[in-house]
């Protein structure tokens, strides 16, 4: 839910968040999860095809130049890396994750960065892989790489989920892991260089995928980040510009 920009910030458990991104980027990950919480919060565009994020003044906020960033009320800094948000978001609200004296904490923990750390870390080089590869000769091999990499990382929550019984990544309870996997999936067939990933190899996650694409909250967070359509299992790219 999107406040007026005329809140402010304030102590713990007053004002607003402030998420700044752009569409279909990490910051879908967040403003899910923010949509399914509840939780008040302002939107703050950034101007990826201008180079904003690369600014003096966005690199105050994160000085890595990459998005999402969240203002936090209550906090003495902002938070950035997707998984770091996540991870607030869920134990400020306590909600969307097992709680810390829980036996399920650490399953969830260990998905949570491995979906930060490694399938969303393969995907962003996939995205573009010039930027860690600048002798296009090697380019082929480079993307062969990422791709089988990405596709056992698939596989592996493929398994997880079976072994957990579903239909969610820590089986009948919702996470917030789950909205960052979706987000992963969608990315992965319709983004980056080294090929497409059939989310229809995976059908337990397909139907995860699925689940998510009915909850009002994902509906929301399309409409607001101009993704059209299934946004999930039939995934169409944002018709927007894109920094090089």
């Amino acid at each position: 839910m999107i406040a007026s920009a005329e809140e402010t910030l304030g102590p713990a458990g007053q004002g607003v968040y402030r998420l700044h991104g752009a569409p279909d980027n990490a910051n879908f990950v967040v403003r899910m999860v923010l949509e399914e919480l509840g939780a008040r919060y302002e939107f703050v565009s950034v101007d990826r095809a201008a180079g904003e994020q690369k600014s003096d003044e966005y690199r105050k906020l994160n000085p890595q130049g990459l998005i999402p960033v969240l203002e936090v009320p209550g906090q003495d800094a902002v938070t950035f890396e997707t998984g770091a948000i996540l991870l607030m978001l869920s134990e400020r609200h306590r909600s969307l994750a097992p709680a810390l004296d829980t036996p399920g904490r650490g399953r969830f923990l260990k998905w949570l960065f491995f979906l930060s750390n490694t399938l969303h870390a393969d995907l962003r080089i996939s995205f573009k892989p010039h930027r860690y590869m600048p002798d296009k000769a090697c380019m082929p091999g480079l993307n062969a790489a990422l791709r089988s990499r990405i596709d056992a990382s698939f596989s592996l929550l493929e398994q997880e989920l079976e072994a957990c019984g579903g239909p969610f990544l820590l089986g009948a309870g919702l996470s917030c892991l789950d909205f960052y996997l979706a987000a992963c999936a969608r990315w992965a067939q319709i983004y980056g260089t080294c090929g497409v990933w059939p989310a229809d190899r995976c059908p337990r996650l397909f139907r995860l995928l699925e689940e998510l694409e009915a909850r009002p909250s994902v509906q929301r967070a399309c409409q607001l980040e101009l993704i059209d359509g299934a946004p999930f299992t039939a995934p169409t790219p944002v018709a927007f510009a894109r920094e090089k």
